[in-house]
């Protein structure tokens, strides 16, 4: 069902759908359309109050992804030149991952306007984010070691850091540096 709500002289419309869910959910999609999830049991009033309280928040998200799609290209590279160089890159750093007993992944690309990549060490994926056409080749390197890392490290501890800076001793500054040209 779709709703209207006025915040702060700017229109609002979302998509409201029932579901069974504890919480209200709101997503703001890469196309500016808002999603609102509820329980049947939450009145209508409930949920555009909640809608109203999170505007700030559904107004920036849009900023954030209108960026993406007006970001100019930091390189001249195709989607497709994109994924040959970061399997290139994957099968040259395999090499320090396969002595600590990692087997070889499987490589996936998709778009994500949340972050740069993912790493799932149980399944053994890592996926990486096709917006990567806009950073340099040095922080899709490092991109690419980060989520490595994540075989060794699960998590962004300490001992994740100090191994990723084993492979990548300048981390901070290409993290700093892709952070920087983020079209998000």
């Amino acid at each position: 069902m779709k709703r209207e709500i006025v915040y702060n002289h700017t229109t609002i419309e979302y998509e409201l759908q029932y579901k069974k869910v504890k919480n209200i959910n709101l997503r703001v999609m890469p196309d500016g359309s808002v999603k609102v999830s509820a329980n049947r049991r939450v009145s209508l009033g409930e949920v555009d109050r909640f809608v109203l309280s999170v505007g700030d928040r559904i107004i920036r998200a849009r900023e954030k992804f209108a960026k993406v799609v007006k970001a100019p290209l930091v390189q001249h590279r195709t989607e497709s030149e994109l994924r040959c160089m970061i399997s290139e890159m994957c099968c040259e750093i395999y090499p320090y991952f396969q002595a600590k007993g990692v087997e070889f992944p499987l490589i996936k690309f998709r778009k994500m306007v949340s972050r740069w990549g993912s790493c799932n060490s149980v399944k053994g994926i890592v996926t990486f984010s096709t917006l990567l056409i806009y950073a340099p080749r040095e922080c899709v390197e490092y991109v690419v070691k980060h989520e490595f890392t994540h075989f060794l490290q699960a998590n962004h501890s300490k001992k994740y850091y100090d191994e990723l800076a084993k492979i990548c001793p300048d981390w901070k500054e290409k993290r700093k540096k892709l952070k920087n040209i983020n079209p998000r």
